[in-house]
């Protein structure tokens, strides 16, 4: 059984690593960015593409 305080602790959880997770891409980008490369980036039906960074970079929300 989960209480509301394990459930929170959760949600906190969760919370943490996707904004950690959302930081580290864009990391990612900005470093690929600054060096002129290209990253390789899937969609939803399994198909990818090579797209500039700097390209991706602009699609990401802001700070």
């Amino acid at each position: 059984m989960t209480t509301k305080a394990q459930k929170m602790g959760m949600d906190e959880l969760e919370a943490k690593v996707l904004e950690g997770m959302k930081r580290a891409n864009r990391k990612l980008v900005e470093t690929a960015a600054a060096n002129d490369e290209s990253l390789i980036i899937g969609d939803k039906d399994g198909s990818f593409k090579a797209v500039p960074a700097k390209e991706l970079l602009k699609t990401l929300p802001a700070k």
